[in-house]
């Protein structure tokens, strides 16, 4: 089977003055592409690079592949962007891996997720959206200290260590570094004091809780804990991550079922990392869920986490698209081109 692969690389990405020193945070290297492109032909595909942009249209209509691994972020500030290609794909009839636009729209929208997610019955922290300086009256009847962050970002960013407002007079400051570089409004949510964790879910019908796994700071923070931008960047030092997490049985079952809720509320779709906070009674707190979470071998959250459950980067991969080729009918076919490229 031939398969492409649409994805954005950080070294594409077109860059302006005013743009925040992370505004290409999200997106790949080429190492993550090669690993994908040799997993696929490790299991008897065709690997072709597609691109992002403008490069994946004009690739995507003259590749006839028969199926996308998708990982692009898309293009542009817009809530919308992760949906840009999986539309392009729909459009074209041609089947693809992860989640439909209108999920990647929702869960890219971080308060449009948490409205969804609060009627599923899960609880997040408290918030609001603020779309200017003048737009501060939602925040009035939140306790702080608060976060503040873009709305509709990935990857932590627009999240500093700065972006902690202790007091209700450094909130205008705290939004407003948030609207002017991202251009998008600022989401200002209730601080939970408490652990950090991620739970990576693969799969369908029904989704595979991977694993539950804690984020835990070296410099001794406790609930304070921010898994911010700087933390991120500089994860081998700042961080370890514990699997399964710190926590009683009774709290791991309940944020287990909390994922499960949210992807099936959200209509994820294969794969999805949904993260929480857990307050000092082991309640879970929905922060956030990415159906396009990153896949780089080495840092990314969801690899790392299979890893320290046992599961090889390979069996990661290889159970992603499994899972989507599955849910597109099109195992017996992937198996069968598999079967040939392998005798």
């Amino acid at each position: 089977m031939k398969i492409g692969l649409a994805y954005d690389l950080k070294s594409s990405a077109a860059s302006d003055p005013g743009d925040p020193d992370d505004a290409a945070e999200e997106l790949d290297s080429p190492e993550t592409v090669d690993a994908l492109a040799s997993e696929m032909k490790r299991l008897g595909h065709e690997p072709v690079y597609l691109g992002g942009g403008n490069g994946f249209l004009d690739n995507i209509r003259t590749s006839s592949v028969d199926f996308v691994f998708n990982i692009a972020e898309g293009k542009g500030v817009y809530r919308s962007r992760e949906a840009q290609v999986p539309c392009v794909l729909e459009m074209l009839g041609i089947p693809y891996s992860g989640s439909d636009p209108l999920t990647l729209g929702l869960c890219l929208d971080k308060s449009w997720a948490k409205r969804v997610v609060q009627t599923a019955g899960v609880a997040t922290p408290a918030y609001c959206l603020v779309s200017g300086p003048d737009d501060l009256a939602g925040a009035g009847a939140l306790s702080y200290p608060v976060i503040v962050k873009p709305a509709f970002e990935g990857s932590s960013k627009g999240i500093r260590l700065t972006s902690r407002v202790d007091r209700k007079e450094q909130l205008p400051q705290a939004v407003n570094a948030v609207i002017g570089p991202y251009q998008q409004p600022a989401l200002v949510e209730e601080f939970i004091p408490g652990r950090e964790v991620t739970v990576g879910i693969v799969g369908n019908n029904p989704p595979r809780i991977i694993a539950v796994m804690e984020v835990v700071p070296r410099n001794g923070a406790g609930g304070e804990f921010m898994y911010t931008l700087e933390v991120k960047r500089d994860w081998r030092s700042q961080v370890f991550y514990r699997c399964p997490p710190d926590l009683p049985g009774e709290c791991v079952a309940r944020i287990e079922q909390a994922a499960l809720t949210v992807f099936q509320a959200l209509q994820c779709r294969d794969m999805a990392r949904i993260d929480f906070r857990i307050d000092g009674l082991n309640r879970p707190f929905f922060l956030e869920a990415n159906p396009l979470p990153g896949l780089s071998p080495v840092p990314s959250d969801l690899p790392i986490m299979a890893g320290l459950a046992g599961w090889t980067y390979s069996q990661l991969i290889e159970s992603i698209l499994h899972a989507a080729l599955l849910r597109c009918r099109m195992l017996e076919v992937g198996e069968r081109h598999a079967h040939h490229a392998l005798v």
